[in-house]
């Protein structure tokens, strides 16, 4: 929070004080910057507000009248505005300091130019000396930073990682192995006797089996892949009605797919399209009450021979 409050505070005294003084330099005096900000110290009420502030352009012709809407100057951000701004008329960004991971800086400074072509400069402190690294190799860093991006922490073949990515691999291995299953149309023609079910199982256990050090998780991702490959086959053997299983549904009517999009019901073929894809939303019940008041609850309840 220490750069936001010295950028706020460069924004309503040095800025300010500059745009005052621009007829001495042949142009017309500006006004007060308009500015707002988003980040934590807004509540969630007032940041639809800030969003719908910013979608707001300028119009010339509207400049003079009393209730004229008159759009942001400044937005002041942290790194919430790295996800889901996407405002098309956001053109310049300022970044003052390095953020500290290359994920980040992407996600960020991807908010600009999204319609139109954008600017962002980065300001960097040379007192520190992470800044000071990144400005002396600005050009490479830049040229080759999405080699740089972090890796995710993750659990290799974690039950919930196994849940969401081991029908996609099954699937993938079989498809393209050979040419046999290639076509959409061909995710029904699958037998469970086939090599490539063969192949895939062994493999991939064998591969979970090496990277974890375990014999019980190789052992749990095979019995994974056969009851999805049960499953795979069941689905192909009950068409009914002149339908046929394929990898993706058709409009055609008669194609059913195997893969699922996410929604509020996972099945064993439900694939993910991207990492952005989360969970269903719920709803959280929140009980404010204290510890003491919940234990001195309970010591009334047992005395009245309550049980709950």
């Amino acid at each position: 929070m220490n750069g936001l409050g010295g950028m706020r505070r460069l924004v309503e005294d040095e800025v300010r004080s500059r745009l005052g003084k621009m007829d001495r330099r042949g142009m017309a005096p500006r006004g007060v910057p308009y500015l707002e900000e988003l980040t934590s110290r807004k509540s969630s009420t007032d940041i639809p507000r800030v969003l719908d502030q910013l979608e707001r352009v300028f119009n010339p012709a509207e400049q003079g009248k009393p209730n004229a809407a008159r759009p942001l100057d400044v937005l002041l951000a942290t790194n919430m505005i790295s996800v889901g701004v996407d405002v098309k008329r956001l053109g310049l960004m300022v970044v003052t300091g390095q953020p500290k991971t290359t994920a980040e800086y992407i996600q960020a400074t991807s908010r600009v130019g999204r319609t139109y072509p954008g600017l962002v400069c980065v300001v960097f402190n040379w007192a520190r000396p992470r800044d000071l690294s990144h400005y002396e190799k600005f050009e490479h860093y830049h040229a080759t930073f999405y080699q740089q991006v972090e890796a995710l922490s993750v659990t290799p073949f974690a039950p919930r990682a196994l849940d969401r990515g081991l029908a996609a691999l099954l699937v993938s291995y079989v498809r393209l192995l050979g040419s046999e299953f290639n076509e959409n149309s061909q995710a029904g023609m699958v037998t469970g006797n086939h090599p490539y079910f063969t192949a895939a199982i062994e493999e991939l256990s064998a591969r979970a089996t090496a990277v974890t050090h375990s014999e019980e998780i190789g052992e749990a991702v095979r019995k994974e892949l056969e009851h999805l490959k049960d499953s795979w086959l069941n689905q192909a053997a009950n068409m009914t009605g002149g339908a046929t299983l394929g990898y993706k549904p058709r409009r055609d009517g008669q194609t059913v797919g195997l893969l699922r999009p996410p929604g509020n019901d996972w099945t064993p073929f439900t694939c993910l399209n991207s990492l952005r894809d989360v969970e269903p939303s719920i709803n959280l019940i929140l009980d404010d009450r204290g510890l003491g008041d919940h234990v001195e609850k309970m010591s009334k309840n047992e005395g009245e021979g309550i049980v709950s």
